[in-house]
């Protein structure tokens, strides 16, 4: 799971960009970097719903903890 700082606050750096893998941002590189927070906080939305549906990531569904910890950050307000 996640392992947020001060304040229970998740930061992209520290607890998202890691639940992203190589092959995942290279995959998704035509569309956005999933290793920039910039484009990940404007594809939040999408991504976790691509994940929820199990359309991404292609070779198998994400623990469901890892889903929740991407929707907690982006019900945080997607702290950097």
């Amino acid at each position: 799971m996640s392992s947020a700082g001060e304040g229970g606050k998740l930061s992209f750096e520290r607890d998202i960009k890691p639940l992203f893998r190589t092959k995942d941002r290279d995959s998704m590189m035509q569309a956005f970097d999933l290793f920039d927070y910039d484009d990940v906080v404007e594809n939040a939305d999408a991504i976790a719903g691509s994940l929820r549906s199990g359309q991404m990531p292609c070779d198998g569904a994400w623990p469901a903890g890892q889903v929740d910890t991407l929707q907690q950050w982006i019900d945080q307000g997607k702290p950097a």
